[in-house]
């Protein structure tokens, strides 16, 4: 196979095919003496959207993760475990809040995981962790005040970034990655949106404050992943995203046309509150992937069922591409 017959019509290290070239390329460099970008190395690793699942399953199992419950503070352990045992760097990052249901103090513990370089140019993937303490919405009122399992709603976005500290324990990135665990996001009352992202609003101020995780490196761009899991899966351009963060939103939406990710419309979808505004503020680059026409919404009806491992691996298949690929 010659460089010319895989060279695609406009130059995108995406193609499948580009990448099985730029194997023989490197096998044609050693003898040359051509440098090659590190990302053309090795195939990045392969993501397993049946391990994502079983990522879901696994938090569910631990119970619902409300701020400052013992479910809560037994995940975040467990992210820093695995963090660690990938020999990767992991900071718990806690601060006191009001608990927007009851107004007391409650401690509140984001989480950065970093791969790769230090410093430098970066990719942040975000995701909250925990789950809302209310099924407000569900159609049974004698269900409304119990908790939400969070199987998609905080679990999905998770699982996905889990499985991926697996992955980068195994093959390095060729530039930094850092994962960012949100507490707290989902505690808010209906209507107010002060009680929402108070994980992502701590870090987006503080993430370059003096010696943290965070400060040493210049984000390129943050993807936030909530409610990825649906078993149908439509993930449209969020409004926000589309309007504040264009040109990162179209990167990232042309490299899910590139792959054949059938979840991915390209159309402009509603605007939510998210993860992904405290960091707009901050004149970072946010966007968010979310499918947010899942009708087990802040329901009893949000439990692995109504997930799948064909659409975690999806979205886990993009972030790979972006993470190795920059």
């Amino acid at each position: 196979m010659s460089f010319d017959r895989c060279k695609p019509a406009r130059l995108s290290i995406a193609n499948t095919a580009l990448r099985r070239c730029g194997l023989l390329l490197v096998v044609t460099a050693i003898g040359t003496g051509l440098a090659l970008p590190a990302a053309w190395a090795q195939e990045p690793p392969a993501f397993s959207g049946e391990r994502a699942m079983e990522l879901v399953i696994a938090q569910c199992e631990l119970g619902p993760r409300i701020p400052g419950s013992a479910a809560n503070a037994q995940l975040r352990k467990l992210i820093v475990a695995m963090a660690h045992e990938a020999g990767l760097r992991a900071t718990s990052l806690c601060f006191e809040a009001d608990d927007p249901q009851t107004g007391a103090p409650l401690e509140l513990c984001n989480i950065v995981v970093s791969a790769g370089p230090s410093g430098g140019d970066r990719l942040w993937l975000g995701a909250h962790f925990d789950t809302r303490p209310i099924c407000d919405k569900d159609p049974d009122p004698a269900k409304q005040s119990l908790p939400v399992t969070g199987a998609n709603d905080g679990g999905s976005g998770t699982a996905i970034l889990m499985h991926l500290i697996e992955l980068l324990g195994t093959a390095p990135p060729p530039t930094g990655v850092d994962l960012l665990f949100f507490d707290g996001e989902d505690s808010g009352t209906a209507g107010s949106v002060e009680g929402f992202c108070l994980g992502s609003g701590h870090l987006a101020a503080s993430w370059q404050d003096f010696g943290g995780p965070l400060a040493e490196g210049v984000p390129r761009g943050l993807i936030v992943l909530d409610m990825v899991g649906d078993r149908t899966l439509t993930i449209p351009r969020e409004g926000y995203s589309d309007r504040y963060a264009k040109p990162w939103l179209d990167h990232v939406f042309q490299r899910a046309e590139e792959l054949g990710l059938p979840a991915f419309i390209n159309d402009v979808g509603p605007a939510v509150y998210d993860d992904h505004l405290p960091f707009l503020r901050q004149g970072i680059p946010a966007i968010d992937l979310i499918d947010f026409d899942y009708s087990p919404w802040h329901t009893d009806g949000d439990r692995p069922e109504a997930c799948s491992g064909e659409s975690l691996g999806q979205v886990g298949r993009l972030m790979v591409d972006l993470i190795y690929f920059p």
